[in-house]
């Protein structure tokens, strides 16, 4: 878990063209980069695919990341979303060891956390979650008394929230 004061979440615009995703993740192992979370998928536009990036600040400063960033040929646009001036969501799934005489708080639990049960065998559960970053980590803190057989959380995405102005970077 990390402050919003240590990471930044980064949305570059690439074309959608095999290996860009390749070329940069390499860019970030190279420079020494670390990467917190990263989501991929293509846009409306089939021409295009938006890379949801949260950057460790403390591994590079922004501004590097972006100069580096637009080097790269298949990049088009980078928005920086700024804390406060993004909706950001990550789903959890997560498969659980649950005895039978704790099954009932644990079904508790997830629906409090507006969550799906997904599956279901006489000693486990699988659930899913989704929202923010922030509600997940809380969700997962309170697993801590029950048996996580399995546990994945997604890359975690992010919009502008409306009416919020959005950086739009430029190479230098």
């Amino acid at each position: 878990m990390t402050t919003a004061s240590s990471h930044r979440t980064i949305v570059v615009l690439v074309e959608n063209k095999s290996g860009v995703l390749a070329r940069v993740a390499d860019l970030f192992a190279r420079r020494g980069y670390n990467i917190i979370s990263l989501a991929v998928a293509p846009t409306d536009d089939d021409r295009f695919s938006r890379i949801t990036i949260v950057v460790d600040l403390e591994s590079a400063p922004l501004d590097q990341v972006v100069k580096q960033l637009f080097k790269l040929v298949n990049v088009v646009e980078i928005a920086d979303l700024a804390p406060g001036n993004a909706v950001e969501r990550e789903l959890l799934l997560a498969t659980l060891g649950v005895p039978a005489e704790t099954r009932g708080q644990l079904v508790e639990l997830v629906q409090i956390f507006e969550g799906k049960i997904l599956a279901v065998s006489p000693g486990h559960l699988t659930v899913s979650l989704d929202g923010s970053p922030s509600k997940l980590d809380d969700f997962e803190a309170l697993l801590d008394g029950y048996s996580i057989v399995d546990i994945q959380r997604s890359g975690r995405i992010a919009l502008p929230k409306i009416g919020k102005q959005v950086s739009r970077l430029r190479a230098v």
